[in-house]
Order: structure tokens, then C-alpha cells, then sequence
């Protein structure tokens, strides 16, 4: 078991409890969290580490560290509405990784709901890794959409929205992975000797239809480029449950590739507790209607921009 670990993206909620989890294991004696901030609480057991991710800062900690194993846990996160800081993290961690001299293993959560090029951009560098470090032990995971008590992103803004945006004569079936299983699973993973790439997501897939009746949203059926709309007004910091994980999700149409967890359970001998649509019951039941997600309320400026999508104006 390696002595020292490295965990990326600390300042989620996941990532400091994978973390906190990693450090409780006999054998490890330092776990180093990285991020721009700091865990969202005091986790024991954890060191903090700031991480400019526009200068060296991340070599220096894994050079200074000694980290025998790498987890980067920082993509796709909460708010995290920039792309081009989620590329750059995953390109900074990868090129740590490749230099260091003490480095054996890296875990990377990439995840079903990032823009499609950027995940592709993230599998293929990292397989590039795996090809200039043979010795090096790489497995990715990509993450369903994380959901649960504590999980706040883009799509669950989306999904606690007053109005909500879904594409004309589509009923997409979502798949999700509850919170609890994303940590087992990266902890797992990171314990194991398993490689390669892996799909993570409860079973049974939820039409998004059965999802909003029972948190109570009310659809707003537009055409496929109205959500382009809301997703540029995203991209300006004008409403806050657009991004490309949420369009994807929302968009997605009957012959969109599914995920398949089988690999993952023949490497771990392990699969996810919570069916996917008992991982979104456990984010209904965990909703409390004084605390509503101001941010993802459809403003009359967003009606008026999909209103002129609508009608091609």
C-alpha cells in the first residue's frame, strides 16, 4: 500500500471524504489534499495543499511529497463552470505524474457528464500517459451523474429549477450514481491493482420525465438549440444549472451509448449499492422546500431568449 497519497480537487465534498477514507488505511502515513481551496470542513488525517493550477505549484507538491499514489478527483465539480481550468487540471496532473520518480499508481474521475470533447480530451491524454509510462499503473472512471444528499452540480441546480428546459419530444433515460458509491468506488479502485477504463453508474436508468414529477419542476419543452441558449448564457455567468453536463443529460436520444459497469465489477468484485433510480430518491428525500436553488429559477430574460430560439428569430 503506498505510504504517501496525493488527492486532487479536495474542496468537494467527494474528494475530501475519499481522502479522509484514504488516510484511516493501515500503511498510509500522509495524505496531501490539492486544490485551489481549501476541504470544505476540517477532515483529520488530511494536509492541505494550495494549487495554483497557472503555475508549477502541483509539481512542486508531488516532487516534495514523495506521493506514491495519485488521485485526481478534481473534474467536473460543483460550480466549475470553466472547461478550460478543468483541461488544464487534468493536463497538470498527468504531466506531474509522467515526471515524478516516486509515483507508481494514478486513479483519474473523469465522468459521463462532461462535454464529450473534453472527456475524450482527458482519456486521450491519458492513455498517451500510459503509453510514455509503461510502469506507471493508470485507471479512469467515469462517473455517472453524481447525485445525493451533499451533491450540488450543474444538473441538480437544473433539476430543483422552478421551470425546466427539456428538449422537444425527448424523454432521455438518466443514469446516476449516488454519492456513497462514487467514493466506494474511487477508494476501492485506488487500493486495487486494476487498470484501464471504467464505466461507474447505478442500474436502471430513470426517465428524466419520472425525475422531475417527483421534485415537482415543470417542463418547458423547447427545441434542441433553445438549450443552446441557456447553455451560452451559462458560459457568461448569467444562470447558473446551464452547462454541457446538464444538456447532455437532457438531450440525450434513444440510440445515445449507455455505460457499462461490468469491467469495473470484474476488477473489483464490487458494483454500486444504489440502482440509479434509488440514488435519485435518496436526492428527493434529502430536498427540503425552504432551501431552493435560487440560481437555477428561470428568469424572464432566459423565457425571452428561448422563446426567440423557438421561433428561429
Amino acid at each position: 500500500m503506498a505510504r504517501v497519497v496525493l488527492v486532487t480537487g479536495v474542496s468537494s465534498p467527494l474528494a475530501a471524504r475519499v481522502a479522509q477514507t484514504l488516510s484511516e488505511e493501515p500503511g498510509v502515513r500522509r495524505v496531501i489534499g490539492a486544490d485551489s481551496a481549501p476541504p470544505p470542513q476540517d477532515f483529520p488525517g488530511i494536509e492541505y495543499a494550495h494549487v495554483d493550477l497557472h503555475d508549477g505549484s502541483l509539481d512542486r507538491i508531488v516532487t516534495d511529497s514523495g506521493a506514491e499514489l495519485v488521485l485526481h478527483l478534481g473534474l467536473d465539480t460543483g460550480d466549475a463552470p470553466n472547461r478550460e481550468d478543468n483541461l488544464l487540471g487534468a493536463m497538470r496532473v498527468l504531466g506531474a505524474a509522467q515526471r515524478s520518480t516516486t509515483v507508481r499508481r494514478l486513479v483519474v474521475r473523469s465522468s459521463a457528464t462532461l462535454d464529450a470533447d473534453d472527456a475524450a480530451e482527458v482519456e486521450r491524454h491519458t492513455r498517451g500517459l500510459q503509453r510514455r509510462r509503461p510502469d506507471l499503473s493508470v485507471a479512469l472512471l467515469r462517473f455517472a451523474n453524481l447525485i445525493g444528499p451533499s451533491a450540488d452540480t450543474p444538473l441538480t441546480r437544473y433539476l430543483g429549477s422552478r421551470f425546466v428546459p427539456t428538449v422537444l419530444g425527448r424523454d432521455p433515460r438518466v443514469r446516476f450514481l449516488h454519492e456513497d458509491d462514487g467514493a466506494e468506488a474511487l477508494v476501492r479502485m485506488a487500493l486495487s491493482d486494476g487498470t484501464g477504463f471504467f464505466d461507474v453508474a447505478g442500474t436502471d436508468p430513470v426517465p428524466l420525465s419520472q425525475c422531475l414529477r417527483r421534485v415537482g419542476g415543470q417542463r418547458l419543452p423547447v427545441p434542441a438549440r433553445g438549450l443552446k441558449v441557456l447553455s451560452g448564457l451559462a458560459k457568461h455567468g448569467r444562470i447558473g444549472y446551464a452547462s454541457s453536463s446538464t444538456t447532455r443529460a437532457v438531450y440525450a436520444g434513444p440510440h445515445t451509448p449507455g455505460t457499462d459497469s461490468d469491467s469495473l465489477e470484474r476488477v473489483l468484485d464490487w458494483c454500486p449499492a444504489y440502482s440509479s433510480a434509488e440514488a435519485f430518491e435518496s436526492y428527493v428525500h434529502s430536498r427540503t422546500a425552504s432551501s431552493p436553488h435560487g440560481r437555477g429559477r428561470l428568469r424572464p430574460i432566459h423565457v425571452l431568449a428561448l422563446a426567440r430560439a423557438t421561433l428561429g428569430r
